[in-house]
């Protein structure tokens, strides 16, 4: 019983990691208009579209963790 509960664990800290990081693409959506003006569009929209794709990998790793598969 101990590696479910283990597991579950685990998968509940995936996802609380995974919501942190879409966090952080929202606080890279708040200054991205500063970067639009000195000219570096591309550089956050990189940044967002990656931290955006790691938090639902590591959220969907955790979600699927936690119900045991």
């Amino acid at each position: 019983m101990v590696d479910a509960e283990e597991r579950q664990e685990k998968g509940g800290s995936l996802m609380f990691v995974g919501l942190a990081l879409w966090v952080a693409g929202l606080l890279v959506l708040f200054y991205m208009p500063a970067g639009v003006k000195l000219g570096h569009q591309r550089v956050f929209e990189a940044i967002v579209v990656g931290l955006g794709a790691a938090g639902a990998m590591m959220m969907g790793r955790g979600w699927r963790m936690r119900l045991g598969g």
